[in-house]
């Protein structure tokens, strides 16, 4: 059966966090009782109107504001490629995501710089950006998320998220990503050549989508990065999205987690 009430929602979430404590779980966060905006922008670095769009993302704390809460993910497509530069962070899965988002909302053109939040297209550019996301952050959560990490060895993330939703969502899944910060390229060739770009919040790692049953889904997995990055560039993130309208109804950020050194902590 599922929860109905906010409150109910978090506290469904308690349990798995618990137990990953007791296996040594360094990191945790849960979903509030709002509903958290998941920013995702669509990016290339073959795209020469992109980068002001990913320093955007990448100063998303700022241009939201203190009281905002906002997850900011940057899906890079690799459907500009082939017009002299591969993208070395862009990914398919991303360019179908791209397109499946586009549709859900009732559009045709596919383009990039392109910014979603919780599914819905920001059809004004940046302009609406904070607006957009205050207005989700408005409305209470129907859905809830507890997501925890922990790194043991240099290059391996084991995570472990779990969600339960109210009754009034629709068929959904779950996705975690990983993402890093910090990342810069040269750019030889394109529409950004000789260019230095830099990016923020890069999905390198992508989970989902996941199924829920019955209004849950739980995904314990050992995340491979790349050596050699140093902690403070990385980052999770896990949400729940209705698989038929493309709507995100819940989101949730976890912020880096440093190597195992001893003790777990606590959630």
């Amino acid at each position: 059966m599922r929860m109905h009430a906010a409150a109910m929602l978090t506290a469904g979430c308690l349990l798995p966090l618990v137990a990953m404590a007791s296996e040594g779980a360094l990191c945790s966060a849960h979903s509030g009782p709002r509903t958290a905006a998941l920013v995702e922008l669509y990016t290339s670095e073959g795209c020469s109107s992109c980068p002001p769009a990913d320093r955007t993302l990448g100063h998303l704390r700022q241009v939201l504001g203190a009281d905002a809460d906002g997850v900011g993910l940057a899906l890079h497509v690799n459907y500009w490629d082939y017009i002299g530069w591969r993208d070395p962070w862009a990914q398919e899965i991303f360019s179908e995501r791209h397109q499946w988002l586009v549709h859900a909302n009732h559009h045709d053109v596919v383009y990039t710089p392109h910014f979603f939040v919780n599914g819905v297209e920001l059809s004004s550019g940046q302009t609406r950006l904070r607006e957009q996301v205050r207005e989700v952050n408005s409305r209470p959560a129907q859905a809830s998320i507890a997501l925890s990490a922990r790194h043991p060895t240099p290059g391996l993330f084991t995570v472990e998220a779990a969600v339960q939703t109210s009754e009034s969502v629709g068929p959904a899944a779950l996705y975690v990503a990983l993402a890093q910060s910090g990342l810069s390229s040269n750019v030889l060739r394109g529409e950004n050549a000789g260019r230095t770009l830099t990016h923020d919040h890069v999905v390198r790692v992508w989970i989902g989508p996941l199924a829920l049953s019955n209004g849950q889904a739980r995904v314990h997995r050992d995340l491979v990065v790349p050596d050699g990055a140093p902690d403070a560039q990385w980052e999770l993130a896990a949400f729940v999205q209705e698989q038929q309208t493309g709507k995100v109804v819940q989101a949730l950020e976890l912020a880096p987690c440093p190597q195992s050194s001893g003790a777990p902590t606590q959630p």
